[in-house]
């Protein structure tokens, strides 16, 4: 009798796309060299993206979806990999042209992955998924520029899965943090997770200055546009950028003035094709810097079924945190 496992299908339909749940063998998987048991997944706004068709995420078609995941080798022909090893996978255009974290089983090249580390358990590792480690890579730019005592590290998309790490994690290092929000009511929330005051957001989502107030001496951005371009003429002298996201857009209306009279540096953060030393690097800082009771208070937990529904949510800004899906549930 052939095992079968279970799956979210994404298909391309002549009005946009549809989602079902199947069951699928390994017959069924893409190519790779390491086939693994997943345990976790989670969503991310790229994956509220695929799951909605908001944006031309997904490029192959029929596609099973999710960009994370993380679980144990039940097979490789990899050198780096054996039966039984602990794994985690972001990115690589997994979930967008490769088959991704919303099954039970995955099948990808051993390149792409790396060991997850023991004081990460599964749920937490999703807990993170490609949001905590994209802050992650946020907060080593941030080092590489700004010292501790320099002045304030403003973080926007502050309540998302890349703001909320990114405070965990400046916090406990020891910066000072500003949280921005459009939504004020998770103050609190965002205070308990490291930062030391919050800002509304329209204070930064509008039109600004092409060279304003030196108030950031550095600044974690998820959202992009306007807010971006308004962090980059608000920060201090020397200090330091790191772009992440696209939340409220992809455009970026700036000039070069903060570059050329302030001595800014923009830095890019890209998690999906990052090398793999820089990913085992990003993920050992996890496990050594990341306050593991913050995270847990971050999460929330779901099974397969949910996921349909979180995408449009995650969209709308309407989920807080870390989604952690549980596959087998």
């Amino acid at each position: 009798m052939t095992n079968t496992f279970r799956a979210l299908r994404l298909n391309k339909t002549d009005d946009g796309q549809s989602h079902e749940f199947v069951d699928l063998t390994d017959n069924d998987l893409m190519e790779g060299d390491v086939t693994i048991n997943v345990s976790h997944s989670t969503v991310n706004f790229k994956d509220g993206l695929a799951l909605t068709g908001a944006s031309p995420v997904v490029r192959v078609w029929p596609i099973i979806p999710g960009i994370d995941f993380t679980g144990t080798v039940e097979s490789s022909n990899h050198a780096d990999f054996k039966t039984g090893d602990a794994v985690v996978l972001n990115g690589w255009g997994v979930g967008e042209t490769h088959f991704g974290g919303y099954a039970q089983k995955a099948r990808v090249n051993g390149d792409w992955l790396v060991k997850r580390p023991d004081a990460i358990s599964p749920s937490r590792a999703m807990a993170i998924g490609t949001a905590g480690y994209t802050a992650m890579l946020c907060v080593m730019a941030i080092e590489a520029g700004v010292e501790k005592q320099a002045g304030e590290i403003l973080v926007t998309g502050a309540a998302g899965g890349v703001g909320s790490v990114a405070i965990a994690l400046l916090s406990k290092l020891g910066y000072q943090v500003v949280a921005s929000t459009g939504r004020m009511e998770e103050t609190d929330y965002l205070t308990s997770l490291g930062a030391s005051r919050v800002i509304d957001r329209a204070t930064l989502s509008e039109k600004g200055r092409p060279l304003d107030r030196e108030n950031w001496a550095g600044v974690v951005d998820a959202v992009g546009s306007h807010t971006l371009a308004n962090a980059i003429a608000q920060t201090c002298y020397g200090g330091t950028v790191a772009a992440c996201g696209l939340a409220q857009g992809p455009d970026l209306p700036a000039t070069v003035m903060p570059f050329i009279l302030r001595g800014v540096t923009l830095r890019g953060i890209d998690s999906v094709m990052a090398p793999k030393a820089l990913r085992e690097q990003a993920w050992a800082r996890l496990a050594q810097d990341l306050d593991m009771d913050k995270l847990d208070a971050m999460s929330v937990h779901y099974g397969l079924n949910d996921v349909p529904d979180l995408g449009p949510k995650i969209l709308a800004g309407q989920v807080r945190g870390r989604v952690v899906i549980d596959v087998n549930a």
